[in-house]
């Protein structure tokens, strides 16, 4: 048994449509490296040239978000649940008849 991992829906076409994978690692770093040996691409996808994580890309472990914790050196452990979530601004929303920006 490794580390559960919920792929967002953008993603899945490179976990062949897989919503949920599992991998390895000590921290987030480890398992996003291992990760991307299973589904080549995905690393990139996710973190910048320097391999941090991208500003619009949420990590939650366990339901607590990374950016809180020691990001890309959050400790994982065997039985974790790691949540990848884009992160959602902008776009327009119609109230009562009138259109604004968000």
């Amino acid at each position: 048994m490794g580390i559960r991992v919920i792929i967002p829906t953008p993603l899945q076409k490179l976990t062949n449509n897989q919503s949920e994978v599992e991998a390895n690692g000590s921290n987030i770093r480890e398992l996003i490296d291992d990760l991307d040996k299973i589904f080549p691409g995905l690393k990139e996808r996710i973190c910048d040239e320097k391999g941090k994580l991208r500003r619009f890309v949420n990590v939650y472990v366990n339901e607590e978000d990374v950016r809180f914790l020691q990001q890309e050196n959050t400790p994982i452990k065997e039985g974790d649940t790691v949540a990848i979530i884009p992160a959602i601004a902008g776009g327009t929303i119609r109230i009562e008849g009138k259109d604004s920006n968000i």
